[in-house]
């Protein structure tokens, strides 16, 4: 009998469902596909499919069912036992961002502070008695933050919390006593270690002092709330149509650094002024247009259900793609406007959006219209929001090497030295007794490899224009090689993918006829995954 992954003994216990009893037209398939989101994602991205099975309470063949709908969308691979969450997985918090707009608008202020201050600054908004981040400008350290976008924390152990806070209403403080009862040491917070003690009156007491002198002061202050150590200052980024608090500026160091007024004295007065930019380019920046909504997926969902079967939940499909409907320029729309933008009929979409309402994942407007909230970030978004190209390219690597029986590899262009340089990042090698194999961290001469002249393309204008490079025999006898670029979201060439075999196996036209279109294919791949990750992240090249 099968022996599980070492991925269970990291799967989480089974849960109580946030609301006992759903809406009679809710849509049960997506709210158990959702299930299966939020638990790989509390386990980071990946999970064995007995472990969903256990964690979830859901049958084995309702599992290998959704994992099967979600690997046709591209959200997840499976890999033997395992289901590993796929870049594309980020469309959905992607979508939110999106339509949140603030990222786009203060991301490079927030980035810009963290430079100026050489200190990590986050950007968070509030989710119900929590706060979410929707930006890191983490500083490489040997002790740096490992909190990512998406990530929720408890309002009353940051910062932020304090700062909207100020803002709650008595529904809002009561369920915030109703949460800390029925979770004492945090433990549905999985970013954050639970609580070392007890919670007490004081300890409730404290917050709501802490928000109101937030609400006075105009900034809050985290004096190792989260875990000895680690201390914050905050100050609220204001919306200058409403008044109220958009996000929450966020300066994190440690007592190593600074101590907590170390914080208030010498780095808040330079934080107040980055807040007051980025107030000043809300306030300057002009209504967005319309972003592109997506297009056909109503038919790809039924194209999928006809050739899959009974493993395609076609209403699990199509009820993600309600989320990615959303966007820049449609960051709230009304049910109409949904059922055109993903070409579902209107009771469909209509079911979809009642059943994400019930999960907290839309919230209805005034003028009978939704927006995503916060919380559509715990789908995916936080495993994957730290991730680097060569881990994105490495599956598509191992891929192209299976389907050509020649290894592959990853490189990017290193200039240290006197001559530019081409640094290995990823690869995947073949089981033959005669095959080429440069070990990840390797570095050659960038004008003598096909990987180097596509990434030298202003040295050598031939492979820019005819968009590969053929090397042959040049670095070493019999070695022949070929490679295609691999660009970022404003067209760059940033890295390179190559196949590389001996001469004896492939002539120069059967590399050009045979082995160009599966790597071009394989590059496309690898830049589509890249450019959905770097959207709203910082992908490291290597």
């Amino acid at each position: 009998m099968p022996t599980d992954t070492a991925q269970d003994a990291q799967a989480p216990a089974p849960r109580v469902p946030e609301a006992a009893v759903p809406p009679s037209e809710a849509v049960t398939p997506l709210i158990r596909g959702i299930a299966v989101l939020r638990r790989l994602t509390e386990s980071g991205g990946i999970l064995s499919l007995s472990a969903l099975e256990r964690s979830t309470g859901l049958a084995r063949s309702t599992v290998d069912r959704i994992t099967s709908t979600l690997a046709r969308m591209g959200y997840v691979r499976l890999d033997g036992r395992d289901a590993i969450f796929a870049p594309r997985v980020m469309d959905l918090g992607n979508a939110y961002l999106a339509a949140l707009r603030l990222p786009a608008l203060l991301d490079p202020h927030a980035d810009a502070l963290a430079d100026e201050l050489d200190e990590s600054v986050s950007l968070a908004v509030s989710d119900r008695d929590g706060i979410r981040f929707i930006h890191q400008a983490t500083r490489r350290r040997a002790m740096s933050l490992s909190f990512r976008i998406g990530d929720l924390l408890p309002a009353e152990r940051t910062a932020p919390g304090a700062l909207f806070a100020a803002e709650w209403t008595d529904e809002d403080w009561t369920r915030w006593r109703e949460r800390r009862a029925a979770d004492p040491e945090d433990r549905t917070f999985t970013a954050v270690p639970p609580r070392d003690r007890a919670r007490s009156a004081s300890d409730d007491r404290a917050f709501v002092r802490q928000a109101a002198q937030a609400a006075t002061e105009g900034w809050a202050l985290d004096d190792q709330l989260i875990e000895p150590g680690l201390v914050a200052v905050s100050v609220p980024v204001r919306d200058p149509h409403t008044g109220q608090i958009a996000c929450a500026a966020n300066v994190v160091s440690h007592t190593s650094r600074h101590s907590a007024a170390d914080l208030r004295d010498t780095l808040l007065p330079r934080l107040r002024a980055a807040v007051a930019t980025m107030e000043a380019t809300l306030h300057d920046a002009p209504p967005p247009g319309p972003g592109p909504a997506p297009s056909g997926l109503a038919t790809w969902t039924t194209a999928s259900k006809h050739e899959l079967g009974s493993d395609f939940i076609e209403s699990l499909a199509r009820g993600l793609t309600v989320l990615t409907a959303f966007g820049e320029g449609r960051s709230a729309l009304t049910l109409t406007e949904v059922s055109k933008a993903t070409g579902l009929a209107r009771a469909t979409a209509r079911r979809a959006l009642i059943t994400y309402e019930h999960l907290g994942l839309v919230t209805p407007t005034r003028d009978r219209g939704f927006t995503l909230t916060p919380r559509v970030l715990s789908l995916g978004f936080p495993p994957l929001s730290r991730t680097t190209l060569p881990h994105l390219a490495t599956p598509h690597l191992r891929s192209l090497a299976d389907r050509l029986d020649e290894p592959t590899a990853l490189a990017v262009l290193t200039r240290s030295g006197p001559a530019p340089e081409i640094q290995y990042t990823a690869g995947a090698t073949t089981s033959r007794v005669l095959t080429v194999d440069i070990t990840v961290g390797t570095r050659l001469p960038a004008d003598a490899t096909s990987l180097g002249r596509v990434l030298l393309t202003d040295a050598f204008p031939d492979v820019h224009a005819q968009g590969y490079a053929l090397v042959d025999q040049e670095l070493e006898s019999g070695l022949r090689s070929i490679a295609v670029p691999v660009r970022d979201r404003a067209g760059r060439v940033v890295a390179a993918v190559n196949v590389a075999t001996h001469a004896a196996r492939r002539t120069l036209e059967d590399c050009v006829t045979t082995v160009l279109p599966e790597l071009s294919t394989t590059a496309a791949r690898i830049q589509s995954d890249f450019h959905t990750a770097s959207r709203f992240t910082h992908v490291p090249l290597s």
